[in-house]
């Protein structure tokens, strides 16, 4: 089994490599410049490398884009292996990366915080407190107590 650095130096090549070939060298106008590779991840054994990328577009561009990264797969793997000259080149697997997706949820997300928190402090704006404004026992205050009984 390989070491953890060789196996990211692998990725890195690999991430360089098919971003390069797809910008460069692949003539599918289903890739384009709307794909974008994000990471690589290389198993230990070196034997399969998953390929992370977006697409900028709606999903029928997203449908394309992932058949064109399937119909270049073989020449992306060749072009691979003649830049790393390891001895097996590794499989390419490309997954579409949900990164963009889940910012966008997070973001979604803390709007609705920040609306529900400007509700509550609107609602708040005009109230005054139920028991006072320091609603605590204070030492003077027992001591009143206890003498009055």
């Amino acid at each position: 089994m390989a070491d953890n650095a060789r196996a990211k130096r692998l990725a890195d090549l690999i991430r360089e490599v098919v971003a390069q070939k797809l910008q460069r060298g692949i003539k599918d106008p289903r890739l384009g410049t709307h794909v974008t590779i994000t990471d690589t991840r290389v198993t230990g054994d070196l034997r399969e490398a998953t390929v992370f990328y977006t697409v900028y577009g709606d999903d029928e561009e997203r449908k394309a884009a992932a058949a064109g990264l399937e119909s270049a797969k073989g020449i992306l793997r060749s072009e691979v292996g003649r830049a790393a000259g390891v001895k097996f080149t590794p499989t390419l697997a490309f997954v579409m990366d949900a990164l963009p997706d889940t910012a966008r949820n997070i973001e979604d997300l803390l709007d609705r915080a920040r609306q529900s928190d400007e509700k509550v402090r609107e609602a708040s704006a005009g109230a005054t407190y139920a028991g006072g404004a320091d609603p605590y026992r204070k030492p003077e205050d027992t001591e009143t107590d206890d003498t009055a009984e």
